[in-house]
């Protein structure tokens, strides 16, 4: 038997130009997978939830929904953050209220300081950049271990690109320095691999590019998508899988 899993980090077409499925169909193809939970993160938004709910209550599914988001911070590294409870999803629901009210109609703009305060039901995520891990990364990741005592983590996303070896080592190297457990995420844009040609075409919808001449921005294979547990236990050592 391959250990339960819960996928912490997942957008839906919600999120507009880079998720490539529907929230119903992710819930459906985590519960087909066995996953205990599905965290749907759209980014700043919280409007894939809703019908990710709906599925769940109205077919069955044993799947349990975590409400979260993905936030890019003004000059700052990107969070998942995920509520815990009631109080959470108030907390993480004020939160894009202010980071949409700070920006214009289709965008945000949200602060450390924003992250900083009010937030105590939540959890975290870091979603280091790709490329090296600098010195910046190893601040961010200290300072989120400052803002959530004992209650963020590190996201460690591993999609056979060819340096997911080398990519794993920077990270337990930034964990050990920061003190942030690290944890399994696809960062799923997709339910199935099926899916992959639409990605690309958001991707270049979104650059404003013919998908032909967007070169290295698209994803390399298919694998930001969900997958059976079998598969994320070869994937990922033991101790990072939640």
């Amino acid at each position: 038997m391959s250990p339960p899993y819960v996928e912490l980090y997942c957008l839906s077409n919600f999120s507009f130009q880079r998720g490539a499925s529907h929230p119903e169909e992710l819930v459906v193809q985590a519960a087909t997978f066995g996953y205990r939970a599905l965290a749907i993160t759209d980014e700043c938004s919280l409007a894939g939830v809703v019908r990710a709910h709906r599925e769940i209550r109205d077919r069955a599914l044993p799947l349990k929904l975590i409400l979260g988001s993905e936030i890019q911070l003004e000059e700052g590294p990107t969070l998942v953050v995920l509520a815990t409870s009631r109080a959470g999803y108030g907390q993480l629901s004020r939160l894009i209220t202010l980071g949409r009210r700070a920006a214009d109609k289709g965008s945000y703009r949200l602060m450390r300081q924003d992250i900083e305060q009010g937030l105590s039901d939540c959890l975290a995520l870091l979603l280091p950049p790709p490329g090296a891990i600098d010195a910046g990364v190893v601040s961010d990741a200290c300072w989120l271990a400052q803002c959530f005592p004992r209650s963020a983590w590190i996201a460690v996303l591993l999609t056979l690109n060819g340096r997911d070896t080398a990519r794993l080592a920077q990270l337990r190297a930034l964990s050990a320095r920061s003190g942030l457990p690290l944890v399994a995420s696809s960062g799923a844009l997709m339910h199935d691999a099926a899916r992959r040609p639409l990605a690309d075409v958001l991707t270049a919808t979104r650059l404003l590019l013919p998908v032909a001449d967007v070169g290295l921005a698209l994803a390399t294979n298919a694998e930001r998508r969900l997958h059976t547990r079998e598969v994320l236990r070869k994937r990922y050592p033991a101790d990072l899988l939640a």
